[in-house]
């Protein structure tokens, strides 16, 4: 899908104030829909303070965060994707790879499934390659194979934006490939955001790439 000429997400004069400290001030950046955008900067430089901003898990101290539909209309929630860093997951929690993507489908207070759900886990299980482990408890897959398996959980539920956080951490060169493919096929039918500390061969198929550094906490 090609990046349209509206925006998905937008920042407008965003700051965040932790005692005193300012990581990002004044901060003014959209994503357009169908978009592939890479954010990069190193350690230290807001990656994570702006994308918990932006998926609205921190309030900014100024500035606000907006959403909207295909329409071009605001809405007040964004179907979203989520493949969080490796080491934010509990490799020791007893769940199999299966039930992993499934409660990337899960809806309800129930915790019900949709009914088209053994077609759909079919789909992702085929495009991210991890059909043959799908019985197997997560504690047991290697780094590559764990972050196939949250990209589907990611991916299942057929995101209008997919947020991928340093996707290429903990994984080996092999799996560096595949993941290449795989984003490439995934961007053309949902905006994506890959944050990395460090432009990855990812960097030329983007639409767009914004740089943070610790000496510039405001960029548009």
């Amino acid at each position: 899908m090609k990046a349209d000429d509206k925006d998905i997400l937008r920042l407008s004069d965003v700051g965040m104030d932790f005692d005193g400290k300012w990581p990002l001030r004044n901060v003014n950046l959209s994503l357009r829909r169908g978009s592939f955008v890479i954010l990069s900067g190193p350690n230290g430089s807001g990656k994570t303070t702006l994308l918990r901003i932006m998926l609205r898990l921190l309030k900014p101290t100024t500035g606000k965060v907006e959403y909207f539909g295909a329409d071009g209309r605001p809405i007040k929630k964004l179907k979203i994707g989520y493949l969080p860093q490796k080491n934010n997951i509990d490799t020791h929690f007893p769940i199999s790879v299966k039930d992993t993507i499934l409660s990337g489908l899960r809806t309800g207070w129930l915790c019900r499934l949709p009914e088209d759900w053994t077609s759909r886990i079919d789909e992702v299980v085929r495009e991210c390659g991890v059909r043959e482990y799908l019985e197997r408890p997560i504690g047991t897959l290697s780094g590559g194979q764990l972050q196939r398996t949250l990209l589907a959980r990611a991916i299942i539920g057929k995101p209008e934006l997919l947020v991928l956080d340093e996707p290429l951490s903990y994984i080996d060169k092999q799996f560096e490939q595949f993941f290449y493919a795989l984003i490439k096929r995934l961007s053309q039918n949902m905006t994506v955001l890959l944050v990395s500390h460090e432009l990855s061969g990812l960097a030329p198929l983007a639409d767009r790439t914004i740089c943070l550094n610790d000496l510039k906490g405001s960029f548009t």
